[in-house]
């Protein structure tokens, strides 16, 4: 199995619709091996539209090893082991090594901000704590402070940190990484879906694209595409996401993704886990016009961009 390589899919956490809003291993394995027959080169659990932020310790540790057991060797699984303390990040790094997890994610502390040197010190002690790679993981919005270009330049010195996978959308950001993994032994994911191709030109290795827990073999195609240099059929690609981009602001992350998959059939994806509400009526159905639109297009292109139906 290749790390860091091409689609990467942030795969949702399935919830029964019961009072404790209960994680659906059964679903989580279904949507899993949809994913992994569609082409993807990895599973990311516990990341943002896996609700990591909204799941006990024991319940992530859970979502790993379900995952782990899912995935059955056929593609690398990557857990996000972030929190908010050092002891905790080490607690679950552990604990998913212990899960059979390939890599980690750890996302920087939020909430406060902490200085460079409390980060730099931070991700080494989670990172000395694992046998396994660790990924940086760079996502602004959410956690009020950005993984500058110098701090993440010291920190791919250590043996530990692996790659940066980057959410923030910036292209200035997305440059000065390339160039650490140009310089290092590092490499570079990116994270924002509209930035894949941009991305692909400054070096990326792969993609960590939430569209494609709907729309798995459009962003696999774009990888080939941009792998193989076919800027046309990549710039094709990398404007079909747009529709399912378009209606993600109807609610809060992941509630239209994950009633997007429920709609499309792979996995009884279940509600995002409150407060997050379930989305209207009226939302639900321009959702559903959205997954339409896409079998149609899987309909014309002989399976393009397959939904479950």
């Amino acid at each position: 199995m290749e790390l860091f390589e091409g689609i990467i899919t942030p795969v949702i956490t399935p919830f029964r619709r019961d009072a404790q809003q209960s994680v659906n291993e059964q679903a989580l394995t279904a949507q899993i091996n949809w994913l992994i027959d569609h082409g993807v080169k990895g599973i990311f659990v516990l990341g943002s539209n896996g609700e990591f932020h909204v799941l006990d310790h024991d319940e992530k540790v859970a979502v790993t090893r379900c995952a782990v057991k899912a995935a059955a060797g056929r593609v690398p699984v990557y857990a996000g082991a972030g929190a908010c303390s050092t002891k905790e990040a080490i607690q679950l790094a552990r604990d998913m090594e212990a899960a059979g997890a390939d890599a980690l994610s750890v996302i920087n502390p939020w909430f406060l901000q902490p200085s460079r040197e409390d980060l730099y010190e931070h991700f080494k002690a989670v990172s000395e704590s694992t046998s396994l790679p660790v990924i940086l993981y760079n996502i602004p919005k959410a956690t009020g402070g950005t993984l500058s270009p110098d701090l993440v330049d010291r920190l791919a010195d250590l043996p530990g940190i692996a790659a940066i996978k980057d959410s923030s959308g910036d292209p200035a950001l997305l440059e000065a990484y390339a160039d650490i993994a140009r310089r290092k032994d590092f490499r570079l994911l990116v994270g924002s879906d509209s930035k894949i191709s941009l991305a692909y030109g400054l070096g990326a290795s792969g993609a960590v694209a939430g569209t494609s827990n709907l729309v798995p073999d459009i962003l696999t195609g774009l990888d080939r595409a941009l792998r193989a240099g076919d800027q046309d059929e990549a710039e094709r690609l990398q404007a079909a996401i747009e529709p399912l981009r378009a209606v993600l602001p109807l609610g809060t992350v992941p509630s239209v993704l994950k009633k997007a998959v429920e709609l499309n059939g792979s996995c009884e994806a279940g509600p995002a886990r409150k407060p997050v509400r379930e989305l209207r009526p009226e939302d639900i159905r321009r959702v559903e016009t959205m997954v339409n639109g896409y079998r149609q297009r899987a309909a014309r292109t002989g399976g393009e961009s397959k939904t479950a139906a």
